[in-house]
């Protein structure tokens, strides 16, 4: 029954992802490069980061090691590889951006709070208690491989991205600057593509219905989120490079 419902959830919170993404099309987050008044009361850019992105990685932990039953060896993967990603975005990135006199609207921080509770607590509990039997075997099934490689691949894309911008920021006298190199030379945020193609692996690695709402919910979050920031890169720089995309090289 428990499990009933659980799954029920998983698709009842898949079905919120898909009918959110045109709204997400249509209006773009306010916070970084696209804070906008009207959203009520602020707090800083970076204190709103830490608020946000770390309850993703407590929840997920706390519901992980408080499951009904004893975690198998190979579980503990997908939990050493979630809290990697989520200390490096909960923590270190936030203490280093540069984030003078930004602020982040508080119902913002508040919406992406609830978001990371709930997939924090998704992902947590199936792993915990919900969970298929991962033997040794796991380790060499093509769903694991693939999904491994494609993990640490979209991980390192994200974060090489963001060291990219971060110091891109530290060493120009302007604002915002166009970046280039690396995946950049094809895409406006290929940061973003590395975070979607992280999650992918993740859920394929995992194979777990909680990991793909995770994979389908950045999707949909990040497609949208790359969207705007290339408009806005058009918009402000007249000698932006043309052949760029916003997100995925050649197509979109």
């Amino acid at each position: 029954m428990i499990e009933n419902h659980f799954y029920t959830l998983v698709y009842i919170w898949l079905c919120f992802s898909i009918i959110l993404f045109p709204v997400l099309l249509k209006i773009p987050a306010p916070y970084g490069r696209h804070t906008r008044k009207g959203w009520g009361p602020v707090i800083s850019n970076r204190l709103g980061w830490i608020i946000m992105e770390l309850p993703a990685l407590l929840v997920f932990v706390l519901f992980f090691l408080a499951g009904m039953y004893r975690i198998a060896g190979i579980t503990w993967i997908f939990l050493i590889v979630w809290i990697f990603h989520y200390i490096n975005r909960s923590i270190i990135y936030p203490l280093r951006i540069r984030t003078e006199n930004k602020k982040m609207p508080v119902l913002i921080v508040l919406f992406a709070l609830i978001f990371n509770i709930i997939n924090g607590f998704l992902n947590g509990y199936y792993f915990s208690t919900l969970h298929p039997v991962y033997d040794i075997s796991w380790l060499t099934d093509p769903r694991f491989i693939i999904g491994f490689i494609a993990f640490i691949t979209g991980m390192y894309l994200n974060i090489s991205s963001d060291e990219k911008l971060l110091s891109l920021r530290n060493h120009s006298s302007q604002v915002y600057s166009i970046p280039s190199g690396g995946m950049f030379r094809y895409v406006s945020c290929p940061n973003f593509l590395g975070e979607i193609i992280e999650w992918a692996g993740f859920a394929m690695m995992s194979w777990s219905p909680a990991a793909l709402a995770f994979a389908i919910w950045s999707f949909v979050n990040l497609v949208p989120r790359s969207r705007d920031h290339h408009r806005w890169y058009k918009n402000k720089f007249e000698d932006y490079p043309s052949h760029r995309k916003a997100i995925i090289p050649f197509i979109y």
